[in-house]
């Protein structure tokens, strides 16, 4: 086991673990630390506490210490140079005549370089621009072209939703979303409806897939034939997933049927064939118990 603590350079950005290095630092509190682009101030998201050296990536770096009250007025003091620091690229760029947009910037604790974050259509030949921003910040410039999700992320904004947007608020990684889930879930696959402030499918379409997907699976398909209670046969017309209901047109006789209204069941009435439920493998243990199970049955059958 390994004493780490997490720390996060941005409000919703990625948790890194960090040695504490034996100080007495709880979750709340900011920490120098040492890290790829150079010294950096960080907050503490995740008191110390003990891991399995397996969750660690290597190597495991050590706070340099606690942030002292000289660090935290350096560090407003870097917060307000990056608002100017914006306004000077966006003229640059216009200068420059490059099709750009500046989305936001960042200073390093140290002030050892100033990274810009900007979208653009295609690539973009800022060499001439970053070489003109080196003379003005006299530090080295590092330029970051970005997605629109990753925009959206960092200017933040209200959801169609009413709340703020879940990749600015608490997201800390993109989750992978698809047009199915809006399908599993009922909604209306309207661009505009089903789409974020980014023009991306919305985020929180996640989170309710797992459950759309297990009530899903406890429900026939439409065009499905069911037999009720009564031992009457219908097709399924429609299904409502959270109510867990079922719209059947029931029909009589073998030959000609007679079509009767289209009537409501609780999917608990009715008997179908399930469906197939897909097993995760990869996490369900028992699952793969049973496979290794049943390749060993087989393998003495066939002897």
């Amino acid at each position: 086991m390994v004493k780490i603590i997490g720390v996060r350079f941005r409000r919703t950005g990625k948790v890194y673990y960090f040695d504490p290095a034996g100080y007495d630092v709880e979750r709340g509190e900011h920490v120098i630390v040492e890290t790829v682009r150079g010294v950096e101030y960080g907050f503490v998201i995740l008191g110390p506490k003990e891991i399995p050296e397996k969750e660690i990536v290597a190597p495991l770096k050590t706070i340099i210490r606690p942030a002292t009250p000289e660090d935290d007025r350096r560090h407003a003091e870097n917060l307000a140079k990056e608002r100017s620091a914006i306004d000077v690229c966006r003229e640059k760029c216009e200068k420059h005549g490059l099709e750009m947009k500046v989305v936001d910037c960042e200073y390093t604790f140290d002030g050892g370089k100033v990274l810009f974050y900007f979208t653009a259509d295609g690539r973009v030949d800022f060499r001439e621009l970053v070489k003109d921003l080196a003379s003005v910040f006299r530090t080295r410039i590092e330029l970051r072209q970005i997605g629109v999700r990753d925009e959206t992320k960092l200017l933040g904004g209200i959801g169609i939703c009413g709340r703020e947007l879940c990749c600015a608020s608490y997201l800390s990684e993109f989750i992978p979303v698809s047009v199915k889930m809006a399908k599993d879930q009922n909604l209306s696959l309207n661009p505009t409806k089903i789409s974020g402030n980014c023009g991306r499918l919305m985020c929180c379409l996640k989170n309710e897939e797992a459950a759309y997907e297990y009530l899903n699976s406890k429900l026939p398909d439409i065009g499905d034939h069911v037999y009720t209670k009564d031992g009457e046969k219908g097709e399924v017309i429609a299904t409502s997933v959270l109510r867990q209901r079922v719209k059947v047109v029931v029909q009589e006789g073998d030959g000609d049927e007679e079509v009767k209204e289209a009537k409501e069941f609780d999917v608990a009435d009715l008997k179908f064939k399930p469906k197939k439920r897909h097993v995760n493998y990869e996490d369900d243990r028992e699952a793969r118990k049973l496979e290794a199970l049943e390749r060993n049955e087989g393998s003495r059958l066939n002897d």
